[in-house]
């Protein structure tokens, strides 16, 4: 009569496993369907700040006030920024309000900076109302943070709105340029004056669509362009 041997503990665990429960496992097309997950979204937020401060070509713009105030630009781009704009260069809306176009704070923007020198950093997702488009920018150069300021743009259908995303850059972009000192000029009374006085005219005009009468503001030598019609006082 032989002796039973001992169990080893590999045949104790391996009779434990085969005690446990299992989960049945799917099959057919339960096998071959991918897992579920969460529903895709689209979003231009800026990502969550990962980055670090001691390099200026890894920090997170979005979140980072990096290189703000910590000197002046040199004399040459001071000198380039403060200049007194050209009169020549200033429009004027029809309700009155002077401004400089974009193109014009760009091109002193490169003048001072260079091109490539400087550039936009979002620093919020774009928010789309019924009727406008909002966002926050940064404006920085040569590695440093400048100003930030919210731009805004109109709209008046759904297939404008990228349209009116690319004015709300530059919105913003022109609101940075006065922590510059770009164009003060127009946010200058005297100045304010002094132009409409030697520029600029108001016209009597009617509009050719709804015949609405009103009065709007061109700088001298323009000519009045549709939908108005020019019209004498009273006419």
């Amino acid at each position: 009569m032989s002796k039973e041997e001992p169990k080893s503990q590999v045949d104790d665990e391996a009779e434990e496993l085969d005690e446990c429960p299992t989960e049945p496992q799917p099959s057919g097309a339960q096998a071959s369907r991918p897992p579920l997950g969460p529903e895709p979204s689209i979003s231009d937020a800026p990502p969550p700040a990962t980055l670090q401060e001691d390099d200026v070509h890894r920090i997170d713009w979005s979140k980072s006030f990096h290189g703000l105030s910590t000197q002046p630009f040199s004399k040459e781009i001071a000198d380039i920024l403060l200049a007194p704009i050209d009169p020549d260069d200033v429009e004027i809306k029809p309700d009155g309000i002077i401004f400089l176009p974009e193109i014009k704070y760009r091109r002193i923007l490169n003048r001072a900076f260079g091109p490539g020198g400087w550039g936009l950093a979002p620093r919020s997702e774009t928010i789309v109302t019924d009727r406008s488009v909002t966002r926050e920018y940064a404006l920085l150069a040569h590695g440093r943070l400048v100003s930030i300021a919210r731009g805004e743009q109109d709209y008046f259908s759904k297939e404008g709105i990228p349209t009116a995303s690319e004015g709300c850059k530059s919105n913003a972009m022109m609101r940075c340029c006065k922590d510059l000192g770009i164009a003060s000029e127009l946010w200058d009374p005297r100045f304010i004056r002094k132009f409409k006085a030697s520029r600029t005219r108001e016209v009597f005009v009617e509009h050719q669509v709804n015949k609405k009468k009103t009065k709007i503001w061109l700088r001298k030598g323009d000519p009045v362009t549709y939908p108005w019609r020019e019209t004498k006082l009273g006419a």
